[in-house]
């Protein structure tokens, strides 16, 4: 019984602990060993707070009967089982009851002592509240006055333009980028303006809408001579209304409008333009998208226009039937100068038809571009037969074509017979050394060609030859052009040789070629020599190492007299040392002679 008694109390008691000897050492409010009442935390832990916590005891009372019996011999069975566990709670049970504590203590340390949190905004306030404007779009997260001062700054802007336009005689305000709107504003600037002459919009984002601004401020201004349009998007309809102003007006002398989405429907809006306006000189319509149609629209124009002196359409799409529509017209004009066709794949037989109306011509064309147009060899018998006739012709384009040898050697014939020709460019038109060799018997006896492009056809060192013996006594040529001519470094020594006793070369273009030190080493000896007309050398793309640019520099430093001013070295495979040596060359010719020479690396 008394060991029945003594479980019993055990498992009545949940607040004995096997360790109670030990509880003294425990702070006061810690004890475990409390009366069924007890005051957790004294009144001086939390000054004005009182908290009290009630432990109820339960109590198993077992029966007297069998069956109270059997429950208490359950029970010590039970007691037996959880003597380990009550031992481990009475551990834990001061540890869980500081835990407990300290979290009642804080949550009324935080009621009394933290402020209340501030109640949430109805979502018509919070729209309404200043700050940032937030938006999941990139770059819309700006301040709301952002907008504000970007406007004023752009006014701002668009004032000094203005001001600008209204204090110059020239002004290039291309690529700025202030749109209709901005072009709108400015354009009542040009309104009785007395002094601008000349004005670049290019670039800028105007379209039809903004070329509407142009009624009636162009008709009161009688000093702008220029307007520059470029590369804006006016297409056919801005096209329209700028002819539309411009009928009236009798000071504007040239336009242009290249790159301006501008086809067929704006090339007769001009054509009209060019018959009823007698003041325009010159108009510009390169890179638009002008068919055979406005084509012969324009051809019959000048048909009436006496006053057009230049008119540019390169890279259209004139082809064979907009060079014949436009041959048509030449016929009959007396003012035109300039013709440049430069890109309109007209081919031999445009050519054909071309020329012929040029033939009869009756005016005096000075300047003819036809490069990149599909022309052969069977097209240059047609402009060989020109050359022959032509006798204001100064100025002559067939860069990149395809008239081979046989081309050129009919070119170099017609050249015999012409005294008229200054500047020839034959680039890019598959040429060898036979076609270099017979325009090279030309030079010979033609003094008046002053500039020959003859670059981009693969002559070789051989062709260089051929030019080089003509050109060392012969020949009044002051600009050659021989870039990417495969002449190698035994062409670079026939230049050489040549520059040694040459005494009108003043632009000596061997870009591409292949020279490497070995070519660069002769050309610097000919630069030792004195050469009182060579200005500027340009040997970039060559493979030129440090050795070809030190004997370049020693050269420029042992000639006393040299008159080069402008050197191009770009992109070759020199290093710094190389580099160095080239800048060092440079300062010494300064030091001196005080004569400064441009090295481009």
């Amino acid at each position: 019984m008394a060991t029945a008694s003594a479980s019993a109390s055990t498992l009545s008691s949940p607040l004995s602990f096997p360790h109670r000897r030990h509880h003294h050492k425990l702070p006061l409010a810690l004890r475990p060993s409390l009366p069924c009442r007890h005051r957790l935390f004294s009144p001086s832990a939390v000054p004005g707070v009182r908290v009290h916590t009630t432990l109820r005891v339960l109590v198993v009372r077992a029966a007297a009967s069998g069956r109270g019996r059997r429950v208490l011999s359950e029970s010590k069975d039970v007691g037996s089982l959880l003597a380990p566990a009550r031992q481990i709670a009475s551990s834990l049970a001061p540890t869980a009851t500081f835990v407990a504590a300290t979290f009642v203590l804080w949550k009324l340390v935080e009621k009394l002592l933290l402020p209340k949190r501030a109640a949430s905004l109805p979502a018509d306030s919070k729209s309404q509240s200043g700050g940032m404007n937030w938006s999941i779009a990139a770059g819309t997260n700006l301040m709301s006055n952002l907008n504000a001062k970007i406007d004023r700054l752009s006014k701002l802007k668009i004032n000094e333009f203005a001001k600008e336009l209204r204090s110059f005689r020239t002004v290039d305000m291309s690529g700025r980028n202030f749109g209709d709107e901005g072009f709108i504003f400015l354009a009542e600037s040009l309104g009785y303006n007395q002094t601008l002459e000349e004005v670049s919009f290019a670039a800028n984002g105007i379209t039809a809408a903004g070329i509407k601004a142009l009624e009636g401020v162009l008709q009161s201004n009688i000093v702008l001579k220029t307007l520059d349009l470029s590369g804006n998007p006016i297409g056919d309809e801005g096209a329209k209304c700028l002819c539309a102003v411009l009928v009236n007006n009798a000071a504007i002398e040239k336009v242009q409008l290249n790159s301006s989405d501008i086809g067929d429907e704006g090339a007769k809006a001009i054509a009209e333009l060019l018959k009823r306006n007698s003041t325009l000189q010159t108009i510009e319509l390169n890179n638009n998208m002008i068919d055979y149609e406005g084509f012969t629209s324009i051809a019959g124009a000048i048909l009436e226009n006496s006053t057009l002196r230049s008119l540019f359409l390169n890279n259209n799409y004139g082809g064979t039937l907009g060079a014949n529509g436009l041959a048509k017209g030449l016929e009959g004009n007396k003012s035109l100068r300039e013709l440049h066709l430069h890109g309109n794949s007209i081919g031999d037989e445009g050519v054909r038809a071309l020329l012929a109306g040029l033939s009869s011509h009756k005016g005096k064309i000075a300047l003819i571009d036809m490069g990149n147009n599909s022309i052969t060899s069977k097209g240059s018998f047609h402009i060989a037969e020109y050359i022959k006739k032509t006798k204001s012709l100064l100025w002559l384009n067939l860069y990149m074509n395809d008239i081979g040898d046989e081309g050129a050697e009919k070119i170099a014939d017609a050249l015999k017979e012409n005294r008229s020709l200054t500047t020839i460019d034959l680039g890019g038109n598959n040429i060898h050394e036979k076609g270099a060799a017979a325009i090279a018997r030309v030079l010979k006896d033609n003094d008046l060609i002053t500039t020959l492009e003859i670059g981009y056809n693969p002559i070789g060192p051989e062709g260089a030859k051929a030019l080089a013996e003509v050109l060392k006594f012969h020949g009044n040529i002051k600009t050659l052009k021989l870039g990417w001519c495969q002449i190698g470094a035994k062409g670079a020594e026939f230049i050489a040789d040549m520059l040694r006793y040459n005494k009108t070369i003043a632009v000596l273009d061997l870009r591409a070629n292949g020279l490497r030190d070995e070519g660069a080493e002769c050309l610097a000896r000919s630069l030792k020599v004195v050469n009182e007309a060579l200005v500027s050398l340009d040997l970039g793309f060559n493979e030129i190492r440090d050795d070809g640019a030190f004997a370049i520099a020693k050269a420029l430093k042992t000639n006393e007299d040299v008159v080069v001013t402008a050197i191009n070295l770009a992109n070759n495979l020199f290093t710094k040392f190389g580099q160095s040596a080239l800048s060092d060359a440079r300062d010494h010719v300064y030091e001196m002679n005080e004569k400064e020479i441009s090295i481009l690396f």
